[in-house]
């Protein structure tokens, strides 16, 4: 591998983990209005509070896992 091509994979790869975040957090804020306002459902839905807390954790755990896969080396 050369250096261009590993140095584009670990851009991507930190580009990946921003985006799990970013997009779990927005999950999140989304899920609670669900929850709370009458932004999507009137009255508001019981659905929205499982929702944000699998978002919350895929927040803080799904970087460590994508982490814990790239450090495995590739089957053969």
């Amino acid at each position: 591998m050369t250096p261009q091509e590993q140095e584009a994979m670990w851009r991507n790869r930190f580009i990946l983990v921003n985006l799990l975040r970013i997009g779990a957090t927005i999950g999140v804020l989304l899920s609670l209005a669900l929850w709370q306002s009458g932004l999507f459902v009137e009255g508001g839905s019981i659905v929205g509070f499982p929702l944000a807390f699998i978002c919350l954790v895929v927040s803080f755990w799904g970087p460590k896992w994508l982490a814990r896969y790239w450090r495995e080396p590739p089957a053969p």
